[in-house]
C-alpha cells in the first residue's frame, strides 16, 4: 500500500499539540505506539489511510500532515497563564476547539443582538488597571445586584448559579460547560485553563471550566466579571492553591484582587472573622455567610495577613484533596433541558431556539450552534420553553 509522504516535524508538533498520550493516539489508529514512534523520527511512513486516521486522532486538518513546517497558531484572544515566570504550556486541542466553537457562536450571536437590540453596556472597560480594586468590585456588585442588594442563597452552589443568572440578566454572556461542544469524549482540561473572558462593549462573554470543582468555579467567575469591568479579554488559570495565585501578570494579579473583593469585601470579612477561632471554625462560619467556599475564605484571610502561609498551604491540600474531578461536571451532564442552556448560555440557547422556530433559521444551523440535534432543538422549544 501507498506511503503518505507526511512531514514528520509537523507530525511531532501535532502529538505534542494534542496533549494526548501516544498509547491514546496510536490505538485510535490501530498500531502500536512505537510505530508512531517511527513515523515522528522519519524511519517509517503510515499508508494513507493511517495518516487519515491520525488526522482524526490529533484533530487537524489532513493536508497538515503534509506541510514543510508546522502552522503557527495565533489566539484570537491573549494567553495570560502562566507557571511561575513562565508562559504556561501550549493550550491543547480541545481547548483551541472550544474556542473556535464559541467564537462561531459568538459571530452568530453579535449579528442577532446587533439586529434586536445592540446597545453597548457602560460596564465594559469602565475601570482600569490603575482604578482601586474596591470601587470595581463595588461597581460590579451594584450593577448585577442592582439597589436590593445582594439576594439571599442558602448555600454556595446555588450562590454562583445566582450570579450567573445575574451576569446574564446584566448582558454577559455566561457559559459553562467541561467538554468539548456536546462531546463527552472530549473533556476539557483543568490543568490547561480554569476560564477565559472575550470583552466587548455590546456582548461581552465568560466562559467558565465545567471540569473544575464547584469550589473553584465562583472564584473563576468573579474573575472574569473582572476582566469584563476592566476591558481585557484573555485565558486565565486561577490557581488558588499557590501564594501568588499562578500569575505575575499585572492584568491578572488586579482580576484576582477584585475577585477576592467582590466575593469577601475586605471591611465586612476582617469585621467577622474571630482570632479567637479555629481556622476551621472561622471557616465554616464566614463560608456560610459570605455563601463561598471554605477555601475562598481561607484564602482571603491569608491575603489579607490573619493566616500564615504554612497554614493556608496544609488547609489547601487538606480541602482540595477532597475534590473529585470526574464529578465536578455533574450540573451539566444531567438532564438535557438543563444543561443545554448551562453550557451555551440561557439567552443565547432562548434566542437560537425561538429564531429556529419561528422560521427565521435552519433547524440544521440552530443544531450545530447549540452542538446538538435538529430533533432536540424542538424538543427543547416544546418542553423548556413552552411551544407547541
Amino acid at each position: 500500500m501507498a506511503e503518505a509522504m507526511i512531514n514528520q516535524r509537523v507530525l511531532a508538533w501535532a502529538v505534542d499539540r494534542s496533549d494526548v498520550p501516544l498509547e491514546t493516539v496510536a490505538k485510535k489508529v490501530a498500531v502500536k505506539p512505537e510505530r508512531i514512534e517511527n513515523w515522528i523520527l522519519g524511519d517509517d511512513r503510515p499508508t494513507f489511510r493511517q495518516a487519515q486516521s491520525l488526522s482524526a486522532a490529533l484533530h487537524i486538518p489532513f493536508g497538515y500532515l503534509f506541510l514543510k513546517e508546522p502552522p503557527e497558531e495565533k489566539l484570537p484572544i491573549p494567553d495570560l497563564r502562566t507557571v511561575g515566570s513562565d508562559p504556561a504550556r501550549r493550550l491543547d486541542t480541545n481547548f483551541r476547539t472550544l474556542l473556535n466553537d464559541v467564537l462561531f457562536k459568538r459571530d452568530w450571536f453579535k449579528d442577532f443582538v446587533a439586529e434586536y437590540d445592540g446597545k453597548k453596556l457602560g460596564f465594559v472597560g469602565k475601570f482600569g488597571l490603575d482604578d482601586d480594586p474596591k470601587e470595581i468590585a463595588s461597581d460590579i456588585r451594584k450593577t448585577l445586584y442592582g439597589e436590593h442588594g445582594e439576594p439571599i442563597t442558602p448555600n454556595w452552589e446555588k450562590h454562583l448559579r445566582m450570579l450567573i443568572t445575574k451576569a446574564e440578566e446584566a448582558g454577559i454572556w455566561v457559559m459553562r460547560n467541561g467538554v468539548v461542544g456536546s462531546n463527552t469524549h472530549r473533556p476539557l482540561s483543568v490543568s490547561q485553563f480554569r476560564g477565559f473572558a472575550i470583552s466587548d462593549s455590546v456582548v461581552p462573554l465568560i466562559f467558565i471550566n465545567g471540569r473544575d470543582a464547584p469550589a473553584a468555579q465562583i472564584f473563576t467567575l468573579a474573575h472574569e466579571l473582572a476582566h469584563i469591568w476592566l476591558g481585557e479579554s484573555g485565558i486565565s488559570n486561577v490557581m488558588l492553591g499557590e501564594t501568588d495565585l499562578g500569575t505575575h501578570k499585572r492584568v491578572e494579579k488586579k482580576c484576582n484582587q477584585i475577585a477576592a473583593e467582590f466575593l469577601v469585601p475586605t471591611a465586612r470579612f476582617r469585621a467577622r472573622w474571630d482570632e479567637e477561632d479555629a481556622l476551621d471554625v472561622n471557616a465554616d462560619r464566614l463560608a456560610k455567610f459570605f455563601k463561598v467556599s471554605r477555601i475562598v475564605i481561607v484564602r482571603r484571610a491569608f491575603d489579607l495577613g490573619l493566616v500564615s502561609e504554612s497554614d493556608y498551604r496544609h488547609f489547601y491540600a487538606r480541602e482540595s484533596a477532597r475534590w473529585d474531578p470526574e464529578t465536578s461536571d455533574n450540573e451539566s451532564r444531567g438532564n438535557f433541558y438543563n444543561t443545554l442552556p448551562i453550557r451555551n448560555g440561557s439567552h443565547f440557547t432562548n434566542a437560537v431556539v425561538r429564531q429556529a422556530m419561528s422560521g427565521r433559521l435552519l433547524l440544521k444551523h440552530a443544531a450545530s450552534l447549540l452542538n446538538t440535534q435538529p430533533a432536540s432543538v424542538v424538543s427543547f422549544y416544546r418542553k423548556a420553553l413552552g411551544g407547541r
